[in-house]
């Protein structure tokens, strides 16, 4: 029983914090700019070269309020509860404006349907959103409602946040005479993981996308130091660092930028046709694409991983502590946006996304002979479908399963601790003894009796009573307060 010291404490956070404001927040943060962000990597598409001069240039996100189409053809703004009670899912369509460019001429724009999202009860875009208490009486909403969930088919589901190690932070591990290196570095929601590995006999190689256990200094070469001289004094000029990198010097088999690049093709295993747009591929979208990805950015990348190697080897000579990965600075959790835009993402860029399919459809009335509206050769029914299969089942991107789940409404306590539940991507038929032990720096954040007993013991967790997640700085943000730091405009 809460006594009643604590209890106005409760009722003031509720009133100006709320229970489940992070959530709502966050998912404003995708519909208002997330969404946008993702249009933009798109920018213009070229359809079918071979066909003729069409490009597609993509450009202004609008997510309108959610409707729901009738049998007669009509439609309608709806609120939630009509949705629960038709069993009906409280979505809002998506229009994008695109531009058709024929021949480098821009032609008229045009405002298309690219799909419906599932709307967050309680968000900006919500039909409830700005209504009195009054107001929400009269369309049959609970004024108490916490919101942070979604209804699909009727069902309440929430999107249950997910730990995380953070992005573009490395972790470095010490096991016996081994070292690794973590980094997950993300960029507009694109996430890379990086593996660097030192042997016990110093050989430092890196694993990310298709590359396996590359030795570090040929990558480096690829990027631009292209003279052990340029390799050393990037790393360090301290004798004993030196000594331990000279091995990987010795045992590298390129002298030259150019000769690095094709032993990286040649360990990628694609024809020589391709091989060096596939290179240069890899340097430029997939190597710590949050630095950059452009070309001009490769020497920064260059630097960044000579600055790992450093801290790679005074690990290993014991210049430095390892990092302990399950302190609280190195996660970060995922919520409903981030977890709805990479899933966003992955049906427009995926390999069998929106964009492939545009093209493909495109291609087949080329062949036909036949015309069509922009409109036309975008499948808004495909995307819709995709996403409400995974809100549905729980089943995202990266394998991951029970991501959402159906709300608890057992009772509002247990509503309110479902809605602010944290799961562990690790999984329970394993031991993890040090990940399900609770740390120091969870005091305050993570409720430490709060979790189930079996399998998912330490696994599955709580936010603390009134803890709140700050959302973090965008780069630009980033960016301006480093510069303010250093006394720079």
């Amino acid at each position: 029983m809460i006594s009643m010291g604590i209890s106005p404490l409760i009722d003031a956070f509720e009133k100006e914090k709320g229970w489940i404001n992070f959530q709502i927040d966050s998912f404003n943060h995708f519909v208002e700019h997330g969404i946008q962000e993702i249009i933009n990597e798109i920018g213009t598409v070229k359809l079918n070269p071979e066909a003729g001069d069409l490009k597609l240039k993509f450009g202004k996100v609008r997510v309108e309020k959610p409707i729901v189409k009738e049998a007669d053809g009509s439609t309608r703004i709806i609120f939630p509860n009509e949705a629960r009670i038709r069993n009906l899912t409280y979505t809002a369509p998506i229009y994008v404006t695109i531009t058709p460019i024929i021949n480098n001429v821009q032609e008229k724009p045009e405002t298309v349907h690219i799909g419906n999202l599932p709307i967050m009860v309680r968000s900006n875009i919500c039909s409830t959103f700005g209504l009195t208490e009054k107001e929400l009486l009269e369309v049959d909403e609970d004024p108490k409602d916490p919101g942070g969930y979604f209804i699909i088919n009727g069902t309440e589901r929430v999107l249950v946040m997910i730990e995380e190690i953070a992005s573009n932070k490395p972790i470095f591990e010490k096991e016996g005479d081994s070292i690794t290196v973590r980094i997950n570095s993300e960029r507009s929601g694109f996430r890379q993981r990086h593996i660097i590995e030192r042997k016990p006999d110093g050989e430092i190689t890196i694993s990310f996308a298709n590359l396996r256990k590359l030795p570090v200094v040929i990558l480096m070469k690829a990027l631009g130091l292209e003279t052990d001289k340029e390799i050393c004094m990037e790393i360090s000029d301290e004798p004993r660092i030196l000594n331990e990198l000279y091995i990987n010097l010795y045992q590298t088999e390129v002298a030259t930028k150019d000769e690095a690049i094709e032993l990286i093709g040649k360990k990628l295993k694609v024809s020589e046709d391709y091989r060096l747009e596939r290179v240069n591929q890899i340097l430029d979208r997939y190597l710590f694409p949050h630095i950059g990805q452009s070309v001009d950015d490769r020497i920064e990348k260059a630097k960044v991983l000579a600055k790992i190697v450093r801290k790679t080897i005074m690990l290993a000579i014991g210049m430095m502590p390892e990092d302990d990965i399950d302190h609280y600075s190195n996660k970060r959790l995922l919520m409903a946006g981030e977890l709805l835009g990479q899933l966003f993402r992955s049906i427009l860029l995926g390999r069998w996304g929106l964009l492939a399919k545009m093209s493909y459809n495109y291609q087949k009335l080329v062949k036909r002979g036949k015309q069509s509206s922009i409109q036309g050769i975008i499948e808004a029914d495909a995307v819709t479908k995709q996403i409400l299969s995974s809100l549905a089942t729980g089943n995202w991107i990266g394998g991951r399963t029970g991501v959402s789940q159906r709300l608890d409404r057992s009772s509002f306590v247990k509503t309110i601790s479902h809605l602010r539940s944290i799961v562990s991507p690790l999984t329970s038929t394993q031991e993890h003894f040090k990940a399900r032990q609770i740390h120091p720096t969870e005091w305050g954040r993570l409720c430490p009796a709060e979790t189930p007993e079996g399998s998912s013991i330490g696994l599955r967790k709580h936010l603390a009573l009134t803890a709140e997640i700050t959302p973090g700085l965008e780069p630009k943000e980033e960016e301006r307060l480093l510069n303010f730091l250093k006394g720079e405009k």
